[in-house]
């Protein structure tokens, strides 16, 4: 795994072979990245990350100046992985929530500029994830979600529905709060 672009561009992270996770590829990440960067401003960002994994796409954030980002992995292994890689990296910036993504976000309040959720695709609980972020406000006004899930399922009809982007087996669907769905 490497990071693509920013402060670390090019830093390469070893993931143990024992860490239970399905990373998303550098090809699917570049161009995540490359939507958003035609569409944010990194710094100032607030940005949650759901089932982190390996923190693959926190590093990206983070390489490219996002000072308030906060990860939720359950899998101690996992989230024992990205403390010691911000360690690494030298980043102190990162809150690590070793917690159920689901329990986190029924006791969390405050709103996010943008949630990224890669949760993992033998489970079918988009819907619910989809439903407590909007329905508890957690995304700030015009805010972003954005899930990583299989390229065969579609979510459109959710609220908030802006766009679908397919690479290869892997699609992130887009969401903003505010949408006025047709």
């Amino acid at each position: 795994m490497r990071i693509v672009s920013g402060k670390y561009k090019g830093r390469t992270i070893k993931t143990p072979f024992n860490l239970q996770v399905r990373p998303t590829t550098d090809f699917a990440k570049e161009s995540l990245f490359n939507i958003l960067h035609n569409q944010i401003d990194f710094e100032g960002l607030m940005v949650l990350d759901l089932f982190a994994g390996t923190g693959n796409i926190t590093y990206e954030f983070v390489s490219r100046g996002v000072e308030d980002i906060t990860t939720v992995e359950l899998n101690s292994e996992n989230a024992f992985f990205i403390k010691n890689t911000l360690k690494i990296l030298k980043c102190d910036l990162v809150k690590v929530h070793r917690y159920d993504v689901f329990r986190y976000l029924k006791n969390h309040d405050e709103p996010f500029d943008l949630i990224f959720a890669d949760p993992p695709f033998e489970n079918d609980f988009t819907e619910k994830l989809h439903g407590l972020i909007f329905d508890r406000r957690l995304l700030k006004p015009g805010g972003m979600f954005i899930l990583e899930h299989d390229s065969d399922k579609d979510f459109d009809s959710l609220k908030g529905f802006e766009v679908k982007r397919d690479y290869g087996k892997v699609a992130f669907s887009f969401f903003k709060e505010n949408k006025i769905m047709q």
